[in-house]
């Protein structure tokens, strides 16, 4: 079993930075995949990033490729997302999510087993 909470939402200008972080309990953290989603108002959830166990193979969604970072830290069993230049169109509820049976991670939220709670996330003009 994995429990992931995240923290670090809020409410920010557009231009602004937020780091997410992630953190897990359970022992599988370490040997799991991770990635972040986020849903907007009134849209399905959608792909963010995602990052491999060992934190070397990391992907972006292109609408944040350049702007985002995935991080993790196996000591911590924390997983971060650093958010620069945020936009409007950022806003959303952002869930981390966990896939231990895939060393790589996934765009694909069907992949991921476990999920956090969610973070808001709100980016004004």
């Amino acid at each position: 079993q994995l429990q992931l909470v995240e923290s670090g939402g809020g409410l920010v200008q557009a231009g602004d930075s937020l780091r997410l972080s992630c953190a897990a309990s359970g022992r599988t953290f370490s040997s799991s995949a991770m990635g972040w989603f986020r849903q907007a108002p009134g849209k399905e959830r959608e792909f963010v990033a995602r990052i491999s166990r060992n934190g070397v193979m990391t992907y972006y969604a292109d609408s944040v490729k350049g702007r985002f970072t995935i991080s993790r830290d196996n000591a911590k069993n924390t997983v971060y997302l650093q958010m620069n230049s945020l936009k409007p169109e950022d806003t959303a509820v952002y869930y981390c999510a966990a896939n231990p049976s895939d060393w790589r991670g996934s765009t694909h939220q069907d992949d991921y087993n476990y999920w956090g709670q969610g973070t808001q996330v709100t980016v004004s003009s």
